[in-house]
């Protein structure tokens, strides 16, 4: 007599006839060699700030000014519940940000105790750039420069942007009058 299976039995057969059957997958190549981060414009300049170095992209959301703080902390945004510091980067640099709103972004940065929203011009997403292209930036003057950190080239060049360092530099940190 022929004992009959249990459902469990019977899948676990199958199981087993599919792993001997079944082709290995490809492998695919690991993507080392690849340095990714978010694209974004203040003013002319491009940049590219590495990828685990912002939290989320948004569109400029409402805010609430705020007494007493230099003219580059546009106010506070409510985020889920949390009070998201809104600094206009352009302006902390000395700069104007853009007047099309449309495009404009926020770059938000949590790092240690900072939690700000950083304005931008425009995102450009995600860029991928090969790892050993990166150029080191030895010439950066003016307020930007230590927060540069190399350079990568394309069709325009786009400065890597350190918004951690950003996040731990005092002139950042100082935002009372």
């Amino acid at each position: 007599m022929t004992e009959s299976l249990t459902a469990f039995e019977l899948l676990l057969q199958i199981d087993q006839r599919c792993r001997l059957l079944a082709a290995d997958l490809p492998s695919q190549p690991t993507r080392q060699d690849s340095w990714s981060g978010i694209g974004f414009r203040l003013g002319e300049q491009w940049y590219v700030a590495p990828m685990g170095e912002v939290s989320e992209v948004l569109h400029e959301p409402r805010f609430t000014q705020l007494p007493g703080v230099k003219p580059w902390v546009k106010g506070v945004a409510n985020l889920r519940g949390r009070l998201l510091p809104m600094m206009d980067l352009c302006a902390f640099f000395g700069h104007e940000l853009s007047a099309a709103r449309k495009q404009r972004r926020v770059l938000v940065v949590e790092h240690d105790d900072v939690f700000a929203g950083l304005m931008v011009d425009e995102v450009f997403g995600l860029q991928h750039f090969a790892q050993d292209s990166l150029q080191p930036m030895d010439d950066v003057n003016g307020p930007m420069a230590p927060f540069i950190k190399g350079r990568f080239e394309r069709e325009q060049g786009w400065q890597v942007f350190s918004p951690f360092t950003l996040a731990k530099s005092q002139s950042f940190m100082h935002v009372a009058l």
